[in-house]
Parts: C-alpha cells; sequence; structure tokens
C-alpha cells in the first residue's frame, strides 16, 4: 500500500514524524513537500532533528497570497499524484498544504486521511479555519486529536470515517523533551535563566496582516516588565517594520526562528508562553506552563476548560493583566492522548 503524505509547514513536519516512521515500517510512503515554509529555521532542521525521512519531492512553492500559493500547489500536487498513484493521501492540520492536497487527491478519486480532522475555532475570517473545514468534507478518514472534534464533525454531518486518535504532537513532544534536555543549549547561548522569561510567538494572519492588532501585542510586551523571547515568524517580522510609530522596547529579544528541540527547551523553561500557535498552546499545556492566547477564540477549548490557558486576543490590558495575576490550578488533567496516537491513524489506514 502506498501513502502520500503531503506537509509544507513547521507544524506540519512536527505531526508527521511519528506518522511516518511508522508508515516507512508498514506500509510504502511518498513524502511531498509543498515548500509553503521554506526557511532552514522553518524546514529543513525539523527533517533533522525528528528524523523525518527527507523529502520524496520538494516543490518550492514558497511564500505569496492565499490564491497564488494554493493554486501553486494544486497544479504541482496533481501532476505527482497522478504519477504516484496512491492508494491514499495523508494530510495534516490546517494550512494551504493541507486544502491543496485535499482537492487535488478528491479530484482524483485518491482517497483523503486527514489528521488533526474536527477542529473548529467557529472564526470564518480566519484562513485556517476555511482550510479545516473543507479539507474535513473532502476527506474520506477523519483522525480526531479529542471528542470535541468528533462531536465537531457530527454536528455537520460528518460521522463516517470519523475516529478519535489522539492528538500526533504529543507522541512527537514525549520524545523531543528527553532529546531537548540533552542537546540544546539554547538557554546558554542567549543567557537565559529559567522560570525568569517569557516565551511569545505571533504569526497567525489576523495578527500580523491587523497592524493594529500587531502594535497592540508589541506595546502589551513592552511593559510586562520582564525579558521576552521572540522567536520571530518571517511574515511577523515583516509586518513589523510596516509599523512606523513604533519602536521595540529593549526587555523583547527577537530571535531568528529556532529548532524543534530548542523551541520545546524555550518553552519548558519559560515563566509563561504567550501565543497565537495552536500547537504550542498545546505543547504548553503538556510541558505545564501557562499560555495566555493571542487569539480571542482557540480550537483547543479544553487547555481553556483545563483552566491552563486564557483567551486575550490583542488587548493590550488584559495581556498585561494575566501576565501579572495568571495562575493556572494545580490539577492538569491528561489531554489529547497518550502518546500513541501515530499507531492508531497507521492501523487505520488500510
Amino acid at each position: 500500500m502506498k501513502i502520500a503524505t503531503i506537509v509544507g509547514a513547521r507544524p506540519q513536519f512536527i505531526k508527521a514524524a511519528p506518522v511516518s516512521h511508522l508508515l516507512r515500517k508498514k506500509k510504502s510512503e511518498v513524502l511531498i513537500h509543498t515548500g509553503q515554509h521554506y526557511d532552514n529555521n522553518l524546514s529543513d532542521v525539523f527533517f533533522n532533528e525528528l528524523a523525518i525521512p527527507f523529502p520524496d519531492y520538494n516543490l518550492g512553492v514558497g511564500s505569496g497570497p492565499h490564491g497564488e500559493q494554493t493554486g501553486a500547489m494544486l497544479t504541482a500536487i496533481e501532476k505527482i499524484l497522478i504519477k504516484e498513484k496512491p492508494d491514499w493521501a495523508l494530510i495534516y492540520g490546517d494550512t494551504n498544504s493541507t486544502l491543496a492536497g485535499a482537492l487535488a487527491s478528491a479530484k482524483l478519486h485518491i482517497p483523503v486521511a486527514h489528521i488533526e480532522a474536527g477542529l473548529r475555532s467557529f472564526n470564518r475570517l480566519m484562513p485556517e479555519e476555511i482550510n479545516r473545514v473543507i479539507s474535513d468534507h473532502l476527506s474520506d478518514l477523519l483522525l480526531c486529536p479529542t471528542e470535541v472534534a468528533v462531536s465537531n464533525l457530527a454536528a455537520e454531518g460528518i460521522t463516517q470515517g470519523v475516529h478519535n486518535v489522539g492528538d500526533v504532537m504529543a507522541d512527537t513532544l514525549f520524545y523531543a523533551v528527553k532529546t531537548a534536555y540533552q542537546k540544546s543549549d539554547i538557554l546558554t547561548r542567549l543567557s537565559l535563566a529559567k522560570k525568569k522569561y517569557l516565551l511569545a510567538t505571533v504569526h497567525r494572519a489576523e495578527n500580523t496582516d491587523d497592524h493594529q492588532n500587531l502594535k497592540a501585542i508589541f506595546i502589551a510586551l513592552s511593559n510586562v516588565g520582564e525579558t521576552v523571547v521572540f522567536p520571530i515568524h518571517p511574515r511577523t517580522r515583516s509586518a513589523l517594520k510596516s509599523i512606523n510609530d513604533f519602536s521595540l522596547s529593549p526587555n523583547i529579544h527577537l530571535i531568528d526562528p529556532v529548532s524543534y528541540l530548542d523551541m520545546v527547551r524555550l518553552e519548558s523553561e519559560a515563566r509563561m508562553i504567550l501565543t497565537d500557535s495552536g500547537g504550542i498552546q498545546k505543547e504548553a499545556y503538556w510541558l505545564g506552563v501557562p499560555c495566555i492566547t493571542l487569539r480571542d477564540e482557540t480550537e483547543w477549548v479544553e487547555t481553556v476548560q483545563a483552566g491552563w490557558n486564557r483567551l486575550a486576543g490583542a488587548n493590550p490590558d488584559l495581556i498585561l493583566e494575566l501576565v501579572q495575576s495568571f495562575t493556572p490550578p494545580s490539577a492538569r488533567p491528561s489531554l489529547y492522548g497518550d502518546g500513541n496516537a501515530a499507531e492508531r491513524c497507521v492501523a487505520l489506514l488500510n
């Protein structure tokens, strides 16, 4: 059996790592990298650190407007699928690579399996939400990380081929934590003390494309009175340069994107994490680090319900208040599986 795995962005490499390892042992995998994330710090380093087989195809699409980028991916993926004739197309998450993979496969009548199916923010202004909804409705096998995701699909009339397998990111993180403490010296390189800094990331379009939101977030970070380590996404760096009436506070340390092991180490030792990333919200929860989400909603509602994640949007007053006062409960219930989600996914691809 041949599986065509379609990935293109940093979070997808992390999710694909444990699944690809198992696929290569039990089935045949063709790995297609769209090149949506093409910078070495957002791409190649993840293949190296997570021992993911290097792509059979790298499309090199790069960045660009949504329509242009998705269209270029769709054209290239279709040609590869026609050539390779896979039994399944495997897609991950909610990026333009996900959508292009789902569309190309469905039009060629190749069954689609979607890992991380059923997530909903219920905000159709988010490009990721459009990608999720369409990809789920084109998928034949919907591999959900939570029961909430299963319920979301049922509410849309999708009940066939739906399975709660847990979250494959847990599989990767549980492996990476031990390795990060052995191999990452990021705290030494940045002269950081454990639990003496905040970690922040911003990359979602709702914050980077809205300069008022981005400025409000940076104003809040400038006034927290603590060191803020900020691995900056290329999109965010470009947007920040466009804000004319703003200067960066010296307590904010912008650094280039870091490797996965370095990021896990930074997350685990931070006093608190501020992010608009869905994956980092989960990682913060698993690592027991309080998280402030810089969005008005989250698809990972269980982290909020458990009391370890608070939504602040781009409200600078609320961000500051939460940085100073937010203390999660002592209990941290087990969420999103037991670290064996990849095995369940591969077993269902038959």
